[in-house]
């Protein structure tokens, strides 16, 4: 349903039937993984006027990948990830499929 590179490719969906009868499907809940302190990661400095999809490109070599560095910094919003300059960053060494 979604391509490997998303952060929604493992969660499942559930069905809701309302008062009408009507089917409705949806994605479950995506939770934050556990931060792990024993994976190797390296760390980046944000810099004034970063983006976190660059960031993500530098590292990752794929910009899309930007909710791999949320989960691993535990941000709800990754746009909280570059707001801060001088903020250090959390990046993963491995890639997951």
């Amino acid at each position: 349903m979604f391509p490997a590179t998303s952060r929604y490719r493992d969660i499942g969906t559930a069905k809701y039937q309302r008062r009408n009868g009507e089917e409705v499907v949806y994605l479950r809940r995506r939770f934050l993984p556990p931060i792990s302190e024993g994976r190797p990661e390296r760390e980046h400095v944000v810099a004034q006027g970063e983006r976190l999809d660059n960031v993500t490109a530098r590292y990752l070599d794929n910009p899309e990948l930007f909710w791999r560095l949320a989960d691993v910094n535990g941000a709800m919003h990754p746009a909280e990830l570059t707001a801060e300059i001088g903020r250090r960053l959390r990046i993963p060494l491995f890639q997951e499929g």
